[in-house]
């Protein structure tokens, strides 16, 4: 099996997989998926495409990680390990996408405007 390399981003993050048959070791920056993600909602985001696909384990994961912040980058590459095993395996489509997985989440930060505080709120009022 040849490396798949595949893309993912969520907000300004943007998560680069390359995905190769092995023993499940899953690395990012060229550190350990527990240390560069320790909250456990994190880890489980980004392992539920495996969750999904019945797949855990059979593959290892080199992903690097840049921009955005730390939710960002998990959903960046949560969308990238989906793209991935779809890449990898065709019948993975079904249920991939039954749970949502394979759709890039389009929210970003709104701007600020002139005159407000924020992109929403504003300076108190003052009628007199």
């Amino acid at each position: 099996m040849q490396n798949i390399i595949t893309v993912g981003r969520r907000k300004n993050a943007v998560a680069r997989v390359v995905l190769k048959s092995g023993t499940g070791e899953f690395l990012v920056n060229n550190k350990p998926m527990e240390k560069f993600f320790p909250v456990d909602t994190h880890r489980r985001d980004i392992l539920l495409p495996f969750e999904v696909t019945e797949s855990g384990g059979k593959y290892d994961i080199s992903a690097t990680v840049h921009g955005g912040g730390v939710s960002g980058q998990a959903g960046a590459l949560k969308l990238s390990v989906a793209r991935a095993l779809l890449e990898l395996n065709e019948e993975n489509r079904i249920p991939l996408r039954t749970a949502g997985l394979l759709s890039r989440d389009p929210r970003m930060v709104e701007r600020k405007k002139y005159g407000q505080k924020k992109a929403r709120k504003r300076f108190q009022f003052s009628k007199r």
